[in-house]
């Protein structure tokens, strides 16, 4: 039958695609390291070194997490193709909205993964800290910040990360003026790493009651979730701890004793804040894996030695020319000034479809990382 064979054809068209996703991801390097890993859990001293152990269980752990993806969807590959074969053979069409779904679901699956090659930086695989913060304008700035909190909520909903408010500071008429989230996922940092930056909206506000359009800022910081394996050297009397009245959308849910606490790194300025736990001492150890998360982005990003090389001058996030526009008005588009890629269905890019812009930057990187490999 014809749309057998159209099927078929489709999903042949993936087969060299998934031969080169095994090269890229180094499938037969992967399950030599796993043997050997796990040769080194069988040995009595394994256990001497707490931290080490923890390090290579966890190193097996992403290794047989990524190994199983890749096996998963060669098996969809062969299993839709056997059953392509079979339904055509039996003229079943019953079965072609099946072979259908499953034909898209390895294509689907094989960009996904295709994608993560492209992540090679050294906290890629880590969970991401995002921060948002309202650009002047008051009401109509604090609102879009505020649409952009939801937004990277609904992405990590899509992907099923999990997503938690680690500080929230309302607006003053609507919308939020700055809030910190957590997103915890395999390579949550690697692919919003590249949302950090400025982003622009334009509409006629609804807070205007002239409906003039407005432009308004909203600016978004990323970094990755740094763990207790990762040492990073904090002295103690460099730190300003300062405890406060939690506060939160709505007084949602949020607890409403002195538990809140503010961290100052006293060297370099750098703030950051919990609510989310109910007890300040648990909000304090989260604040602390913030601020070395924070420190941690800034050593990399100006590329420094050493984090005692963060300057004043360097502890603020530069807020310069937008990343990304966001238009609804008088027509409607978000268009990424870095890569030139865009989508004119801006509900459903609030809704959280950004995937077309994250893989566009990664492509962009990869690609300029190469370039200069070859120069």
């Amino acid at each position: 039958m014809l749309q057998f064979e159209e099927l078929k054809l489709k999903l042949i068209e993936n087969e060299k695609p998934l031969a080169d996703l095994a090269d890229a991801l180094g499938i037969k390097k992967m399950e030599e390291e796993i043997a050997r890993l796990e040769e080194q859990t069988t040995q009595e001293s394994f256990w001497n070194d707490v931290a080490n152990s923890n390090k290579v269980l966890q190193r097996i752990s992403n290794l047989k997490s990524k190994l199983k993806k890749y096996t998963d969807l060669k098996s969809l590959y062969e299993d839709t193709l056997v059953l392509i074969e079979m339904s055509d053979e039996m003229e079943d069409e019953s079965m072609i909205e099946e072979c259908t779904l499953n034909v898209d679901k390895v294509k689907e699956e094989l960009d996904a993964q295709t994608l993560s090659t492209l992540l090679s930086g050294q906290y890629d695989n880590n969970n991401a800290i995002l921060t948002f913060h309202a650009g002047a304008g008051g009401t109509e700035a604090q609102d879009w910040a505020l649409m952009l909190f939801r937004m990277y909520h609904r992405w990590g909903e899509r992907h099923g990360f999990k997503t938690s408010t680690l500080d929230y500071l309302d607006g003053e008429e609507a919308g939020l003026k700055s809030a910190v989230v957590l997103i915890e996922g395999e390579n949550a940092f690697g692919y919003l790493k590249s949302e950090m930056g400025i982003h622009r909206l334009v509409r006629v506000s609804p807070f205007d009651s002239s409906g003039r359009r407005h432009t308004s800022f909203a600016s978004l910081e990323v970094m990755p979730e740094i763990d207790d394996t990762i040492e990073v050297e904090i002295r103690p009397e460099d730190i300003k701890m300062d405890v406060y009245r939690a506060s939160g959308a709505g007084g949602q849910k949020v607890n409403k004793t002195s538990s809140a606490v503010r961290l100052t790194h006293l060297p370099t300025g750098i703030v950051v804040s919990c609510q989310v736990e109910r007890s300040q001492f648990q909000n304090r150890d989260v604040a602390m894996r913030m601020l070395k998360s924070k420190l941690i982005e800034i050593k990399e990003r100006e590329h420094l030695d050493n984090i005692a090389d963060i300057k004043g001058e360097q502890k603020e996030i530069g807020w310069g020319s937008q990343i990304r526009s966001y238009v609804f008005m008088p027509y409607t588009l978000a268009k990424d000034h870095r890569t030139g890629f865009e989508n004119g269905n801006i509900n459903a890019v609030m809704d959280g479809d950004i995937d077309g812009f994250i893989t566009a930057y990664l492509k962009m990187q990869s690609q300029e990382k190469l370039s200069a490999e070859n120069q």
